[in-house]
């Protein structure tokens, strides 16, 4: 059951990934002669007005195939006969989309756990805030003299302090109060003993979303930036079986975690189809900015090969990958 719920996500993934792509494409005039989710054999198929919609036997990817995109073509609606700025919005497309969906999964999740705002719904005992006289239904202007709008901004300015004593102004019925706390060390991390009021309403839930997205984004980014470097074990690295046991894992803890991981796993596969390398979108994004620059079209097939290249290196290195996964699990 947990393998069908991981699959189920990850075709969500791509489909509005690939979907992103089609769109786009349709909407600049592309002939496209199919959209494909998963890749290898077809299971399912269903011919349209043009395009053909198949659903194939390996679930680890999809495509797009769109007239003149690796090959020339004198179809002046093929890929290749439109200009530069529209096939890099094609292109780009398809990431923009796992960004798009990640924001409306944490949209969702926070509309049914509510977002932390800045008012206290709690304070802890025996722990500085309630020591020093904050209490519960005090909302938090400022830390340090820095303005605070969200749980985040709590989170982090209470972290990036660099003084013993924190400066805390709250709003406690018409009256503003000032405090002056010291924070408690626990496993490396400054603590005050407050929990937020959860509040539910679409618009809060939305910005939170959007605010989370591009958190884990740069998370994602710095990790990429050590992964590079060298910085990272193996055993930090997932492949498709990797995570199909971690989502398998969080539908075991209910659906807000599967919602969650969905949501983390569609920034990651934006962001890594973003890297520029042969056979993915941030590749192809290359070709044509060199393109752009040069003031010509770059050949069709010579193109064409370097992202087959690229494609045999990326399944070599998936091989990899499955492998250091089944590694870790039957360890």
């Amino acid at each position: 059951m947990n393998i069908i719920i991981s699959l189920i996500v990850f075709g969500i993934l791509v489909l509005f990934h690939e979907f992103g792509h089609f769109i786009v494409a349709k909407k600049a005039g592309v002939k496209v002669h199919e959209f494909a989710i998963g890749m290898g054999p077809k299971i399912y198929a269903y011919k349209g007005y043009e395009t053909e919609y198949s659903l194939r036997l390996l679930p680890i990817g999809g495509y797009v195939r769109m007239e003149g995109e690796d090959e020339e073509s004198s179809d002046p609606r093929s890929f290749n006969n439109k200009t530069i700025f529209q096939k890099i919005s094609i292109v780009f497309a398809g990431p923009v989309m796992n960004f798009i969906l990640a924001i409306l999964l944490f949209t969702v999740m926070f509309m049914y756990k509510g977002v932390p705002g800045t008012t206290i719904e709690k304070t802890v005992d025996n722990l500085p805030a309630q020591q020093v006289g904050i209490k519960q239904g005090d909302k938090i202007l400022k830390i340090n003299d820095s303005s605070i709008k969200n749980w985040d901004d709590i989170r982090k300015t209470i972290s990036a302090s660099n003084t013993d004593d924190i400066n805390i102004k709250v709003q406690r019925d018409d009256n503003v109060l000032e405090y002056n706390i010291k924070p408690k060390h626990e496993n490396g991390k400054k603590i005050i003993g407050i929990e937020p009021k959860y509040e539910k309403n679409i618009i809060s839930s939305f910005k939170y979303a959007v605010n989370q997205t591009f958190s884990i984004l740069g998370q994602m980014i710095d990790f990429l930036g050590k992964a590079i470097t060298g910085n990272v074990s193996k055993d930090e690295v997932a492949g498709p079986v990797g995570i199909i046991n971690v989502v398998g894992q969080a539908a075991d803890a209910g659906i807000i975690n599967v919602i969650f991981l969905a949501a983390v796993i569609s920034i990651n596969l934006g962001l890594f189809n973003l890297l520029p390398v042969p056979a993915l979108d941030g590749g192809r994004i290359v070709f044509l900015i060199i393109e752009l620059i040069r003031g010509k079209k770059m050949d069709p097939e010579r193109e064409g090969s370097i992202h087959f290249v690229g494609f045999v290196a990326l399944m070599l290195l998936m091989v990899f990958t499955i492998y250091n996964d089944v590694s870790r699990i039957i360890k």
